[in-house]
């Protein structure tokens, strides 16, 4: 489910965070799932747990998943998730147009350029 890229400059706990919301947001793991143990996961990836539990709490801090006292962690509403992960990527595409603008790059060519990156996905 998770792989970790050693050659990677981000600490591992950010990778495990980026894989989870990858996860999440894709659908693969969907609203009321079980998030793996935080000793489970850690021993899977050959990992200290307090890598997997930094992981956790900046999943649960950005509203990904949730903890329930003794029972673990769950994913939560990916509608709710997936609104807000629209609204700040469109917030952060208004900040690209803008300096785009700056550099006199046209409406056109962006529209270009998202057409042609996004046939070659």
């Amino acid at each position: 489910m998770i792989l970790l890229d050693y050659k990677d400059r981000r600490p591992i706990y950010e990778q495990v965070t980026e894989k989870f919301k990858t996860l999440i947001l894709s659908g693969v793991l969907k609203e009321g799932d079980s998030m793996p143990s935080v000793r489970s996961l850690a021993t899977s990836l050959s990992v200290n747990p307090n890598t997997i539990q930094r992981a956790y709490a900046k999943l649960e801090q950005d509203d990904f998943i949730y903890t329930v006292s003794g029972k673990g962690s769950f994913v939560s509403c990916i509608d709710t998730l997936m609104t807000e992960q629209k609204r700040d990527w469109f917030h952060r595409l208004d900040e690209l147009v803008k300096e785009g603008s700056i550099l006199h790059i046209s409406p056109e060519e962006i529209y270009e350029h998202i057409k042609q990156a996004d046939h070659s996905s």
